[in-house]
């Protein structure tokens, strides 16, 4: 698959280092990424070492333990690729950053295995939080992902409820989420209540047709194995046997989430996904911001937290939830401020209370 031979030192003098790595048996397109952009993630991880590709053969050049740490990098994404995973920018920083953490670790090995393969794409974990987040869904019940957008959270929740039926682990997947107009008033929408609320859960549809055949998903849907609905059809029900995922989770009220968790029947697991910076409500009272509070630490109940690292859209919107987060913090910085100078005009001009004041008073003879 892969040869490195390490010449050394480097023509730039002590300390330096040159590696040659031979990549055989796999098309350098899916190492190297369209427009080489996996390359450029590599090198941006590594700065301190010039990477130089010609045909098959991938040169090195830097100080030791720099080249020593991206020829680590390479040989693992060559093992992921190899293994037939297509690799993301994502994955390639998450590797190194577990590689520079524990060099003896295995990134190919720590992200695990794909969930799904549909289509020829597979599904799996790309970032450290992601695999938590799945390991979660494994072995607790209750599972609460709670992380910006991009982040995978529905997505891989998904996947893991299509394994789970797949594997006759559950009867049914049930998936919903709060019909909550994200900041519009759409109005009065044509058609009947379905024709009406699938706006809502269009991307709920959308993601299980990426993770199924797209003729088997509407007999399932028929046939009740597939349930896709608003939330407020959950209200009265217990739901045994199934894998069930509330999406949007922000958007519920407290007792819209209290009313939720309570249909958990036997035999069922519960995936919540939502980004408390989305909020939604008229009154800003979001039943997940409260249920962090009141469950954290509850047997049985998981809450793992992503963040911008484990983004895996576009990198950009990592650093559009970087700087979104970095001013809404810089917000409540200035709110505080704001309401501790108010607080502090509002008691008025006034002569301090001294100690020469609360002595008593010397009585008149």
């Amino acid at each position: 698959m892969a040869s490195a031979e390490t010449t050394g030192p480097g023509t730039e003098g002590p300390g330096q280092a040159e590696v040659h790595i031979t990549v055989d048996g796999v098309a350098m397109v899916r190492l190297l990424g369209a427009d080489d952009r996996l390359l450029a993630t590599v090198e941006k991880e590594h700065p301190g070492v010039s990477v130089h590709v010609r045909g098959n053969e991938i040169t090195l050049t830097g100080q030791t333990e720099q080249v020593e740490a991206a020829r680590r990098l390479i040989e693992e994404l060559l093992l992921m690729v190899s293994g037939g995973r297509d690799l993301a920018e994502s994955e390639v920083s998450t590797s190194s950053r577990m590689l520079h953490e524990d060099s003896s670790t295995s990134p190919s090995e720590r992200l695990g295995p794909a969930i799904l393969s549909s289509r020829g794409k597979s599904i799996r974990p790309k970032t450290i939080g992601q695999k938590e987040y799945v390991d979660a869904i494994d072995t607790d019940t209750i599972v609460f992902g709670v992380g910006p957008a991009g982040t995978g959270k529905t997505y891989l929740a998904m996947a893991k409820a299509v394994q789970a039926l797949q594997r006759k682990e559950v009867d049914r997947i049930i998936l919903t989420r709060p019909a909550v107009e994200a900041g519009e008033r759409l109005g009065f929408l044509p058609g009947s209540l379905t024709e009406k609320i699938d706006p809502y859960l269009r991307p709920l549809y959308d993601a299980l047709n990426e993770m199924m055949d797209p003729e088997l998903v509407p007999k399932l849907l028929a046939a009740g194995t597939i349930e896709v609905a608003p939330l407020a059809y959950m209200r009265g029900r217990t739901l045994n046997n199934s894998f069930v995922v509330l999406d949007e989770a922000q958007n519920t009220t407290p007792e819209q989430m209290k009313m939720f968790l309570t249909r958990l029947g036997f035999g069922s697991k519960m995936v919540v996904t939502g980004d408390i910076t989305q909020i939604d409500l008229p009154a800003g009272s979001s039943g997940l911001r409260l249920v962090s509070r009141v469950l954290d630490g509850v047997d049985d109940i998981r809450f793992v937290r992503l963040t911008s690292a484990d983004v895996v859209r576009h990198s950009l919107v990592g650093r559009i939830v970087d700087a979104w987060t970095e001013y809404d913090a810089q917000k409540q910085a200035d709110r505080y401020e704001s309401d501790q100078a108010r607080e502090f005009a509002s008691r008025g001009p006034g002569r301090p209370n001294t100690p020469r004041d609360r002595l008593p008073k010397r009585r008149s003879s």
